[in-house]
Parts: C-alpha cells; sequence; structure tokens
C-alpha cells in the first residue's frame, strides 16, 4: 500500500547500508514522491533508485519536491524514472534539479511526455551538469537534432571525465616525484646535519684535550708558586733575623753610651778598669760588625737567589702566556671553521627555500599567462578544436618521450655517481693507508733516532752538566712531537698547519741545540737527518693532501653539474606537464558546448 511504501520511505531516510532501492510499479503519488524527496535529501548510502511505472509527473507538486530532494543529494549515482508521465514542466524542474546535481551519472526518462520544451531544458542543463554520462530519452517526441544534441554534450561529458581522470593520475606522479625530490633533499640535509655534528663532536673532544692541557700546566704553575711563597717566607724570615740584629746591635750601641758615660763619671776613679771596659767594647763591637756583614753578605745572597727565581718564574709565565696564546689560536680556529659550517648550513636551506620559491613563483606565472590565454582563445576556439587534438596527442607524445630519457638520464646520473662515490672512497682508503705506513716508518725512524740520542747523552753526560740540561730539553721536544702527532691523527683537517708548526719548532729548536752543543757532531747530524725526513714527509703529506683536495674539489663540481642538470630536466618535465594541463583544460573549456555555457 501507499502508506507503507511511505513508511518504508522514512526508515530509509537514516539508513547507511542499502545501496540499491526498486520501487517500480508502486503507484506513489504525491506523498510519496514527497517522500522520496525527503529520503533523497538525507540518505546518503543509496546509489541506485528504480521508480519506472508510478506516475510521478502527474503530481506536479510532489514531483517539484521530488526534485529539489535530488537536487540536495550528491550521493544517487542511477535514477530509472521510465513511463511517468513526465511533461516539459516536469522536465524543466528535473533539469534544474541536475544543474545543482554532482553525482547522477545515469538518468533514463525513456516513455515520457518530455516534448521540444522539456528536452530543450535538459539540453541547457548539461552545459553546467559535468557528471551525468548517459541520459535515455527515446518515447518523448524530442526532435533528432536536440537528441543529437544531447547526446554529444554526453559524449562531452565522459570525454571530460576521461582526461580529467588521466590528467588527475599525471599531477599523482608528479606528486610523487616531487615528494621523493623532497625525501632525497631532507636525506642530503640529514646527512649535511651528522657531519656538522660529527666536527662539534670532534671539536668538542679537542677542547677537552685543550683543557687538560692546560690544566696540566696549571697544576705545574701552582707547584712553581707554591715553591716561589717557600722561598719568600724563608726571605721574611731572613729578614726577621736580620731586623733583629740590627736592634741588638742599636740596644748595644745604647749600652755603649751609657757605659761611656758611666765611664767618664767614674774616670777618676776606675781609669785602669775604662781601659778595660773600653777594651772589652771594642772587642765586642767587632764581633758584632763582623756578624753584621756576614749577615749583609748572606742578605745578599738570599737577594740573588730569590731574583734567579723570581727570572725563572717570569720565563715560565712566558711559556704559560705561550700556551694560552697557542690554545686561544686553537679555540679562534675551531670556532672560525663552527662559524663556516653554520654558514654553509645556513646558505644550502637559502638556497633550498629560493628553489622552492622559483618554482613555485614559476608556477604562478605560468598559471596567470595561460590564463590569459585561454580567456583570449575562448572566441576562437571553436575553429581550433581538432588542431588542440592534434597538439594533444603530440604534447602526450613528447612527455612519454621526455620522460622516458629523463628517467634514462636520472639511472646513468645515479650510476655515474655511485661509481664516483665508490672510486673516490676507494682512493681516499688506499691514501689513508698509504700516510699510515709512512705515519709508521717515521715513527720507527724516530724510535732509531731516539735511542741514538740517549746513547749519545750516555756518552757525554760525564763532559758537561749543559747535555743533561739539552737531553731533558730534547726530552720534551720528542713529547711534544708526540702530542702533535697524536693531534694529527684526530684532526685529518689541520695536518698541514701543525706539520709547519712543529717543522718551525724543531728548527727553531734544532738551531739552539746546534748553538750550545757544537761538540756533539754525531747528534747534530741524527737531527738534521731526522728534520730531513720531516721535512721530506711533511712535502708528500703535503701534496698528497692538496691533490686529494683537488679530485674532491672536482668531483663536487661534477656532482653539482649532475644535480643542476637533473633539476634543468625536472623542471623542463614539470613545464610541460603543466603546459599539457593547461592545454587540456583550454580544450576541455573551449568545446562548442562550453563555450556556449559561458555565454549564456
Amino acid at each position: 500500500s501507499r502508506s507503507g511504501v511511505r513508511l518504508l520511505l522514512h526508515g530509509l531516510c537514516s539508513n547507511t547500508t542499502v545501496k540499491s532501492l526498486d520501487l517500480k510499479g508502486n503507484n506513489l503519488r504525491t506523498m510519496g514522491a514527497e517522500a522520496l524527496g525527503k529520503l533523497l535529501r538525507q540518505n546518503k548510502s543509496i546509489r541506485s533508485l528504480t521508480l519506472e511505472w508510478n506516475s510521478l509527473g502527474m503530481w506536479e507538486e510532489g514531483f517539484s519536491f521530488f526534485c529539489q530532494g535530488l537536487r540536495a543529494n550528491n550521493f544517487l549515482q542511477h535514477l530509472d524514472l521510465r513511463n511517468n508521465q513526465i511533461n516539459h514542466q516536469g522536465a524543466g524542474e528535473l533539469a534544474m534539479a541536475l544543474t545543482q546535481n554532482s553525482s547522477l551519472q545515469e538518468l533514463d526518462l525513456r516513455w515520457n511526455n518530455v516534448g521540444l520544451l522539456g528536452g530543450r531544458a535538459l539540453l541547457n542543463c548539461l552545459h553546467s551538469n559535468k557528471t551525468l554520462k548517459r541520459l535515455e530519452l527515446a518515447g518523448n517526441n524530442v526532435p533528432g537534432d536536440i537528441l543529437k544534441a544531447v547526446e554529444q554534450a554526453l559524449d562531452h561529458n565522459q570525454d571530460r571525465e576521461a582526461i580529467l581522470s588521466e590528467a588527475q593520475n599525471q599531477v599523482n606522479i608528479l606528486s610523487k616525484e616531487v615528494l621523493s625530490l623532497k625525501d632525497e633533499k631532507n636525506k642530503q640535509f640529514m646527512d649535511f646535519v651528522d657531519t656538522v655534528d660529527k666536527q662539534k663532536e670532534e671539536r668538542a673532544r679537542s677542547e677537552k684535550m685543550s683543557a687538560a692541557r692546560v690544566s696540566q700546566l696549571q697544576e705545574a704553575l701552582d707547584e712553581q708558586y707554591s715553591i716561589m711563597n717557600s722561598l719568600k717566607a724563608k726571605l721574611q724570615m731572613t729578614e726577621a733575623a736580620l731586623a733583629l740584629s740590627e736592634q741588638k746591635v742599636h740596644n748595644l750601641g745604647e749600652l755603649l753610651n751609657a757605659m761611656k758615660q758611666e765611664q767618664n763619671s767614674v774616670a777618676e776613679c776606675h781609669f785602669r778598669e775604662l781601659q778595660q771596659q773600653k777594651q772589652e767594647g771594642a772587642d765586642r763591637e767587632g764581633r758584632l760588625l763582623h756578624d753584621l756583614s756576614a749577615a749583609s753578605e748572606k742578605n745578599l745572597l738570599l737577594r740573588n737567589q730569590v731574583d734567579e727565581l723570581e727570572r725563572k718564574c717570569k720565563v715560565q709565565q712566558d711559556q704559560l702566556f705561550q700556551v694560552k696564546q697557542d690554545l686561544t689560536n686553537t679555540t679562534a680556529e675551531l670556532k672560525l671553521r663552527a662559524v663556516e659550517a653554520e654558514e654553509r648550513l645556513e646558505m644550502e636551506k637559502r638556497r633550498f627555500k629560493q628553489s622552492l620559491e622559483d618554482v613555485e613563483s614559476l608556477r604562478v606565472k605560468e598559471v596567470d599567462r595561460m590564463a590569459q590565454h585561454m580567456e583570449a582563445s575562448e572566441r576562437s576556439m571553436h575553429n581550433r578544436i581538432q588542431r588542440l587534438e592534434a597538439i594533444r596527442i603530440s604534447l602526450e607524445e613528447e612527455l612519454s618521450q621526455v620522460k622516458a630519457a629523463a628517467l634514462t638520464e636520472r639511472g646513468q646520473a645515479e650510476e655515474e655517481l655511485i661509481k664516483v662515490r665508490s672510486q673516490a672512497r676507494l682512493e681516499e682508503q688506499q691514501r689513508l693507508e698509504h700516510l699510515e705506513e709512512k705515519l709508521r716508518l717515521m715513527t720507527e725512524s724516530r724510535d732509531e733516532a731516539q735511542n741514538c740520542c740517549l746513547k749519545q747523552k750516555e756518552m757525554v753526560a760525564e763532559a758537561q752538566a749543559k747535555a743533561k740540561q739539552l737531553s731533558l730539553y730534547a726530552d720534551g721536544l720528542r713529547r711534544r712531537l708526540d702530542e702533535l702527532q697524536q693531534d694529527l691523527d684526530s684532526k685529518e683537517e689541520e695536518k698541514v698547519t701543525e706539520v709547519n708548526k712543529v717543522k718551525v719548532e724543531l728548527q727553531e729548536k734544532i738551531g739552539h741545540l746546534e748553538a750550545e752543543r757544537t761538540a756533539q757532531d754525531g747528534l747534530r747530524e741524527k737531527i738534521a737527518s731526522l728534520e730531513r725526513q720531516l721535512k721530506a714527509l711533511s712535502s708528500n703529506h703535503r701534496e698528497a693532501l692538496l691533490d686529494k683536495e683537488g679530485e674532491i674539489s672536482l668531483l663536487l663540481e661534477k656532482l653539482r653539474m649532475k644535480e643542476a642538470e637533473i633539476s634543468r630536466v625536472r623542471e623542463e618535465e614539470a613545464q610541460r606537464a603543466s603546459f599539457l594541463q593547461n592545454a587540456i583544460m583550454a580544450y576541455v573549456q573551449g568545446s562548442p558546448l562550453g563555450t556556449h555555457g559561458s555565454r549564456k
């Protein structure tokens, strides 16, 4: 019954599982049409609706309500309205609903009374409806030219849907390629950040080693300060003893004056006793003067010792200042390298951001230009449909060829890059092994030289007192050389400067040794041979490092050229894809039906 159908439709308003509904031959009338309109407004799951043999067109009010529901629905895809006595007015309502509907793909209106006016209304609605692909109008007294126009509009919608799906696929492919490029750039950026972190860790380790060395020197300086403080305390004690002696002399002088006065007062009575006391006083005064001169000499000796200690302390302070200056230079150099690394990172960020902005500005410019071109070509597109079709086919072929060429070039570039990287790593590893071998030979020669130096020290230990000082000095030089070699192993970037510094220091200190040890001919020859070997090794090392830096710069230049070429090919591919998409959109919007609809 009609009430049962109405209840069924009310119940289906909130249903989410029914996909297809067949109400053929139920004579729904006005209430049923209104219930169908409500169902279409509220239901979101029904995709197919069959309403054949229900005479919905006889009830204009109900059919209007039904069309309003169809206008608000965006989920229905198939609608069957055969044999529903729909006249030209109902067809007009249905056409108005179709102008707002964006989901219906198939509409069957066979065996109704649409007529000429209804056919024109349906044809006009197809100018704005781009989703309807199938419209059946047989048995409606619609003229043949209108049927052909409707068929052309439906074909145009189908072509447009196919072109849009193909363009969407191309856009998805290009977006995937853009995402892959972004991932690759992010990976390169993360590698660069890891390199910067490693450099920062290496700098922190070198700062820790420098801080430990400074702490050791500070401890030695504190020991010297404590020794100087003890000497100052002894000097103060000596000065206090000297002051006490002077006080005693002063007291004795006063006592002598009193005794002289007393002797003068009793001179007449005790002349002999006075002479004896004078003699005793003179002897006592001579002894006191002798003690005073001895104390003065001792004080002078102590002052000379204090001056010597102050001179040594000044020399140690100069050495500490030199060490602090070296530490300051090393810290400044490390900070400068950190700033350079940060500047390079910032330049990479700006360059990446600039490239993205350039791509975006190019895209905006191309979109504006193609929009202007589309506005200009809307007036003359009717005569250029066939030519645009040929251009589209040629552009698709060219795009496919360019994609294939870009993929092959990209694969070749990646293979060449991998080969170059592997070859560079292999050569770098071989050079490192060669340098380690040279360093080992240099260490062995240094050990031999140390043994020879020890033998020479044992031979000349009894000859001169300066030989001990020179041997201690040579030991200090060897320790410094060991520290420099360890720094050379941990800091490959500072090898050339460190070797030059060690060479200069060795030259200066070897000059001092030659000036002070003219009698040690054998030791001087050993030191000269060591110096020549060190010069040869440093020059070889410097040349190897210069060759390595030149090769690395060449490889980086090749890599930048390959990346620039790849980016240029990708930009050209993106531009051609955008040209193709804009041409397709211009073709779709510039067709006869699209032009007629825009003029309407």
